[in-house]
């Protein structure tokens, strides 16, 4: 399986965007402090960054996120909204809203080694897309980890999205509505995002 191992703090500062965004409060990058004193950006080159900030921040690689726009190209409503809409209900990111992962990294390693259920049954699929009303939670031999019994104890470390609602105790969530562009805390136009891939 493909995996990013970009180095998280020198890619946030070249796309621009905060590492809270990822889940990380305390990284800091030093390196090139001058590199973005360059000003002028071609059209072509801030299309390609809006898509990449959206690639990077949900951790989705280019073959994949190029599916993810086919699909949200045959949705109806707006194609840009509709991608944002179906990264974000990618099951490693609502284990992340949830506060189950501490990073969407983390969450992704997460549902990888199969301490994820859906409805019930177990899913070790990131890129699976939530629907309106599923139980998400984590399998019952698994809340016997370390971090998971921390999160029971001492309760998640993020806000949950209105779209989920989530029981620590039993550390589950509920999809109690499908997820809106207001939810989406990400900076950027994505609308530049359908013109690179309408080239």
């Amino acid at each position: 399986m493909a995996r990013n191992r970009d180095a998280i703090a020198k890619t946030c500062r070249s796309l621009g965007i905060s590492p809270a965004t990822m889940g990380y409060s305390n990284k800091k990058s030093t390196r090139n402090p001058g590199g973005d004193t360059r000003k002028k950006v071609s059209e072509y080159g801030l299309q390609l960054r809006e898509k990449q900030k959206v690639r990077f921040v949900y951790g989705i690689m280019e073959k994949q996120f190029r599916l993810l726009y086919e699909r949200a190209r045959k949705l109806k409503g707006n194609t840009a909204e509709n991608i944002l809409l179906l990264c974000e209900e990618r099951l490693d990111n609502v284990i992340y809203r949830l506060g189950f992962g501490s990073t969407r990294r983390h969450a992704r390693q997460i549902v990888n080694h199969g301490h994820v259920l859906v409805n019930g049954k177990r899913v070790n699929i990131p890129s699976y897309s939530v629907k309106l009303n599923d139980v998400i939670s984590i399998k019952d031999k698994s809340k016997d980890i370390p971090f998971f019994k921390e999160l029971r104890t001492e309760g998640v470390k993020t806000v949950v999205p209105k779209w989920l609602s989530m029981n620590q105790e039993e550390l589950s969530g509920v999809v109690t509505t499908l997820p809106s562009r207001e939810d989406i805390d990400l900076e950027l136009q994505e609308n530049m995002i359908v013109e690179f891939y309408s080239r």
